[in-house]
């Protein structure tokens, strides 16, 4: 009570002394009613996953709900059979070398992890993922894997992490990540790969949502630099290429400079790892340290620089490195901002972030801001826009070149025929002048280029010009070269025609003599 001491404060009653003074209770009125747990055990044993319906724990392995943990098991091949409601699936550590297609003989529907790595593992069959179509995670990392066949993961189109690094990897064949539409993470370092198909990157269809590819420390002597410049930012933020034998030159430098102004991942974190090799270096130089150096003497790299002419319409790409963009804004050189909403009337934002500008004036030409806010980032991005002179720069250089090369096309025909149609006459007597002493025998001299007139022999002094029977005995029938026929005689009008000398000028585009 209170005001009383010396009296005991009665404390609050706990739930669990209820139930014991409850029990107590229940052994002094009479006694204890057994509980039958066979029931229940019974009961629990069907609720279980690894239960009757859902199989047995597999010996050397530890099973915790829909895990199933068998690394560092010494385990020569895959432990079957294996419960129909494992999730994740660890065999790391073990001596799995081959992975055949009957690896599960059952349907495992919920698999959505399975780990493999630490095998020694040298095949993978590739029907060996037909049972587990649902699976988002493969690692098969740290094994003796040496080439990806054909269509190896085809069968796994909802996979999206895929470890293959630390291999023995020297063939990648295109078909390999065919239907791999969901794969966002493809580790392949250190390997012996010394061509990747980067075609697969090209478009973006083959993996549309891949976002992270590693290729470092393998073999690659040469990228196409090309079409990595022309991959989204978003993708080469996250494409690692470091500690490969490349062979230095201005375009490598250019996109590792440019990747670490625009301050990417690839680049930033592993600059002291992108190095190349020069021809007369003992050791690999870093890439960013080519700029100004012999004997390449490369140039600094620039921000986008996009050139154009007055009147022209060109589009401004807003490559930004972020994904899942919420909105994204131009300003002009002008301080005018083009928003989503619309534009100025010569300035239009596109679908895609980019800016369309027509109609190209002289004001135009600037530095052109692009304002990216992503959902934790935000980003600029600028591109530096000349507008050139159109007398300068204009179609009028390509109209002269066309016209000067046609007038000399022109020139060289009418030279041609000058030579072919104009040559001096080399008879051997001329008509009504004094008799001239004979050329010397040169068929190569006296032979026109073009035409198919027989070349003449030397004319006796003091005879007058006549032809020379080319037949002979021993030659069957045929002329001699050199000679031209007798022309038979005729009666008649026409008797007087007289047969074209041997030097009179011949038709170009015919074997037939013109005839004087």
């Amino acid at each position: 009570m209170p005001g009383v001491t010396g009296m005991p404060v009665p404390r609050p009653q706990r739930p669990c002394d209820t139930v014991g003074q409850s029990v107590a209770m229940a052994g002094a009125v009479g006694p204890r009613t057994p509980v039958p747990l066979m029931p229940l055990l019974v009961a629990l044993a069907l609720l279980s996953p690894w239960g009757p319906a859902g199989g047995s724990c597999p010996p050397r392995c530890v099973c915790a709900s829909n895990i199933l943990s068998c690394s560092q098991a010494a385990l020569g091949s895959v432990p079957a059979p294996l419960p129909r409601f494992t999730a994740v699936l660890d065999l790391s550590h073990n001596n799995v070398t081959r992975l055949r297609a009957d690896w599960a003989p059952g349907r495992l529907a919920h698999l959505h992890a399975m780990l493999l790595s630490h095998n020694g593992l040298s095949f993978v069959s590739t029907e060996a993922f037909a049972h587990v179509p649902h699976l988002r995670h493969l690692d098969l990392s740290s094994n003796r894997l040496r080439a990806l066949e054909e269509n190896l993961f085809s069968d796994l189109t909802e996979l999206e992490v895929l470890l293959l690094y630390n291999n023995e990897i020297s063939a990648v064949d295109r078909t390999a990540f065919e239907n791999l539409a969901r794969l966002r993470k493809l580790y392949l370092g250190q390997n012996r790969i010394a061509r990747f198909p980067l075609e697969l990157l090209r478009d973006g269809s083959r993996l549309p949502q891949l976002a992270l590819l590693d290729l470092s420390a393998n073999r690659l002597r040469s990228v196409p630099v090309g079409e990595l410049q022309a991959l989204p930012a978003w993708l080469r933020d996250r494409l690692y290429l470091h500690d490969n034998p490349l062979a230095c030159d201005c375009q490598l430098f250019q996109l590792v400079a440019r990747g670490h102004r625009r301050r990417l991942s690839a680049v930033v974190d592993f600059q002291e790892e992108l190095r190349c090799s020069l021809p007369a270096a003992p050791a690999p130089v870093g890439i960013l340290a080519l700029a100004n150096r012999q004997p390449l003497n490369c140039s600094e790299a620039r921000e986008a620089v996009l050139e154009a002419h007055l009147g022209d319409s060109v589009t401004l790409g807003c490559d930004t490195r972020l994904r899942g963009v919420r909105s994204r804004h131009w300003v002009t050189p002008g301080g005018e901002r083009v928003s989503e909403e619309g534009g100025n009337g010569s300035a239009a934002l596109l679908a895609n972030g980019s800016l369309q500008l027509r109609a190209l004036r002289p004001e135009d030409a600037g530095t052109y801001a692009c304002w990216v806010a992503g959902p934790l980032l935000n980003e600029t991005l600028y591109v530096e826009l000349l507008v050139h002179n159109f007398t300068l720069h204009g179609p009028h250089d390509t109209l002269n070149t066309a016209y000067t090369t046609l007038v000399g096309c022109i020139l060289s025909v009418v030279l041609v025929l000058i030579y072919l149609y104009l040559t001096p006459c080399r008879c051997c007597c001329c008509r009504g002048g004094a008799e001239k002493p004979p050329a010397p025998r040169d068929d190569s001299i006296n032979s026109s280029v073009l035409s198919a007139t027989p070349n003449h022999a030397a004319a006796v002094p003091g005879e007058p010009c006549r032809s020379r029977s080319a037949s002979a005995a021993g030659q069957n029938g045929k002329f001699k070269v050199g000679g031209t026929p007798q022309a038979p005689p005729r009666h008649g009008p026409k008797a007087q025609r007289k047969v074209s000398d041997p030097d009179s000028v011949s038709s170009v585009f015919s074997d037939t003599p013109i005839v004087v």
